[in-house]
């Protein structure tokens, strides 16, 4: 009876607190925020630093300014 409530909450408190080795998300050092997920639309977009981005989302979530078409 013992093992069975042991195993029980041992198999309960790993639902709750969910899996151990669960990764966690830098934005530090990525600037992007885990919340904002762009679509893989290519419509290429060239800002004020002469980066390209693939997409006006993928700027935005790294903060580039002055955003232009690019190309195609």
């Amino acid at each position: 009876m013992l093992r069975l409530f042991l195993a029980t909450a041992a198999v309960l408190g790993m639902f709750l607190a969910g899996p151990a080795g669960r990764p966690t998300i830098d934005n530090k050092s990525t600037g992007v925020s885990p919340e904002g997920v762009c679509p893989q639309i290519y419509a290429p977009v060239i800002c004020d630093h002469g980066k390209i981005y693939p997409n006006q989302c993928e700027a935005d979530q790294h903060h580039a300014k002055n955003c232009v078409p690019y190309g195609v």
